[in-house]
């Protein structure tokens, strides 16, 4: 049998893709809006999608389309159900971010809890060249030696995470396991995460049980010291709660590489956020050259694996 794979958003993965080694035809769009979809998956058994959607009102249309494989770890772009319903295999990428997610969270971490942003911003309005001895004090300076890290999600980014967490001196507990130990890793309650977190880092798939599990109720219990860091996905958080916690002083600050629409719009309540205790990026923690080259390698690997009828990395 004879193939054909199309891919959606190629412009989404910043690596080289080998072609496949079975009989096949290939086609790739940079973007595809929502009303190309059914077009131009018409003839395709394959379809690679980052992060365009393909619901149940879609696959009925797609009688040919056979795999859906998901060029990310997230996998909320498909729907599930209906992929298992209409015999549609689904697979994901794992394990490609355990190093690229965590540096970048602690690059986070480290600017926050340095104040990094706010001393540059003296240093560039003169503040040093004033100042009357050879150092300037003008804000808190918070080691990482001997602070607790909470993370939600014990996945191999979440684990990456913790590694480097250790390696600062910290203490790291898991939550959402119940009051339980294993080894030198420390399962303790959501609610408990919460409360003693110095820096709060999630970690985990957006699910419907996860959207929005931080919202203004869980910002009051956290640390008014605490960071909150969010390298996952948007919806994880309540962005108006966000907001209303670092106006009232709830947390200390927060480090935000997603957010709820991607890519957002001009008008989005935090990009006009200009503060120092809040870092935005691009949703970029996870694309380092080295891992985007490792995801477009498992994405083939996955769909050959597949087509040889040993499939791994199932969703479905």
């Amino acid at each position: 049998m004879s193939h054909h794979i199309v891919f959606l958003d190629r412009d989404s993965v910043k690596a080289q893709i080998r072609s496949p080694n079975f009989k096949h035809t290939y086609e790739e769009y940079s973007i595809t809006s929502f009303n190309q979809i059914i077009t131009r998956l018409q003839h395709a058994t394959i379809a690679i999608t980052n992060k365009v959607q393909l619901s149940e009102e879609m696959l009925v249309k797609l009688p040919r389309l056979r795999m859906v494989a998901v060029a990310a770890t997230g996998y909320d772009c498909a729907d599930i159900s209906a992929c298992r319903k209409h015999g549609v295999t689904v697979a994901n990428i794992r394990n490609y971010a355990a190093h690229t997610v965590p540096e970048h969270v602690f690059m986070m971490v480290l600017a926050l809890r340095r104040n990094l942003i706010a001393y540059r911003q003296d240093v560039e309005n003169g503040l040093w060249q004033k100042a009357q001895q050879f150092c300037l004090f003008t804000h808190d300076i918070s080691d990482l030696f001997g602070a607790t890290m909470g993370i939600i999600g014990e996945g191999a980014i979440g684990q990456g995470t913790a590694a480097i967490a250790r390696g600062f001196g910290m203490r790291v507990i898991f939550a959402d396991h119940g009051s339980l130990t294993k080894g030198d890793v420390e399962f303790i309650p959501f609610e408990k995460v919460l409360s003693e977190s110095d820096v709060l880092s999630l970690h985990c798939p957006m699910t419907p049980t996860t959207r929005e599990m931080i919202g203004i109720n869980e910002l009051r219990k956290m640390k008014r010291s605490s960071l909150l860091i969010n390298t996952a996905r948007g919806g994880l958080v309540n962005e108006a709660a966000l907001i209303q916690a670092l106006d009232e002083g709830l947390i200390a600050g927060a480090g935000v590489d997603v957010l709820t629409s991607e890519p957002p719009e001009s008008g989005h309540p935090l990009l006009k956020l200009q503060r120092p205790n809040f870092i935005l990026t691009p949703h970029v923690a996870w694309a380092s050259d080295g891992a985007m080259q490792l995801l477009a390698d498992q994405l083939i690997d996955n769909i050959e694996a597949w087509v040889a009828g040993s499939p791994q990395n199932l969703v479905t």
